[in-house]
């Protein structure tokens, strides 16, 4: 297994030598394999932002070391600005963060920066924005006039755009409907699938958690609380209950039919799950 990206001893405190220093994450030893797609979960306030920002050089930590591919991201300052172009960081409701007078020029901003000619940077713009489930037509609107869920695509096009080696995303479902999640769900898993990028999510979805990620990292005060398969964290109900969270929706409800003698397996945790097991137990297809 090979580690992309990792945190050692990773502790971070705000405000601190005054009256208001507090530990927003402490000792956290945290990891990303190559090619893997991992989910930070956890309740409000217990340290997945502060984690994720200091993954491509955002924040400093207070004692710990991260480092990309062996190398501490704060080695030096060229070091730093080199990480932050191949560890990619889409901020929560990132369409907020949109400003130039295109959708072009938006996604254009990164791959700008990074040095790339003209020729190289029209293909990443077009590519980025098919990659989002937008066409060319949009490139010369102005993204203050695109709907919401569309603004958020451009934003996350423009990330993508700089091609990173790992993706982190900080609650990129939040505020949509299912449809809207669903449609920047297969955005993700289409521009891993295309560059074999490191994916990490924040969110607050356990069934998106559930369904999408190969890892599942719960954060608890600033702690590093588990670490497993979605199948290793959700099996232990009261586990999460005592860590602030709670099992996908589905997953209760499989708890409930099994609860009145139906026979289903009861570690399923997403929709396709219950609707392949559900088909099987009927004697049909999952299409029937």
């Amino acid at each position: 297994m090979d580690k992309v990206i990792e945190t050692v001893k990773l502790t971070h405190a705000y405000s601190v030598g005054t009256p208001f220093e507090r530990v927003a994450v402490k000792d956290v030893d945290f990891y990303a394999a190559e090619g893997e797609y991992v989910a930070i979960i956890g309740h409000t306030g217990s340290g997945k932002s502060t984690l994720i920002q200091h993954l491509n050089g955002l924040m400093e930590p207070t004692s710990g070391k991260v480092l990309f591919r062996g190398e501490d991201v704060y080695a030096s300052k060229e070091t730093t600005r080199r990480v932050r172009f191949k560890v990619g960081l889409v901020f929560q409701y990132p369409e907020y963060q949109l400003f130039e007078e295109t959708v072009y020029k938006d996604i254009a901003f990164g791959p700008k920066n990074m040095g790339l000619d003209d020729k190289e940077i029209d293909r990443r713009v077009r590519n980025s924005l098919e990659l989002v489930g937008m066409g060319s037509e949009y490139l010369e609107a102005s993204p203050f006039d695109l709907s919401g869920g569309q603004k958020r695509r451009v934003a996350i096009a423009g990330v993508m755009a700089m091609q990173p080696e790992v993706l982190i995303l900080d609650e990129p479902l939040a505020g949509l409907d299912p449809s809207g999640c669903a449609g920047i769900c297969e955005n993700i898993r289409a521009f891993r699938e295309s560059t074999g990028a490191t994916i990490i999510m924040i969110t607050h979805d356990m069934e998106a958690a559930a369904r999408e990620a190969d890892r599942l990292c719960v954060l608890y005060r600033g702690t590093l609380a588990l670490d497993g398969t979605p199948e290793d964290v959700f099996s232990d109900a009261a586990r999460l209950e005592s860590l602030g969270l709670d099992m996908p929706e589905i997953t209760k409800l499989v708890l409930r039919l099994r609860s009145h003698g139906i026979d289903i397996p009861k570690s399923i945790y997403t929709v396709e799950d219950a609707v392949r097991a559900i088909s099987a137990l009927k004697g049909g297809s999952a299409d029937a």
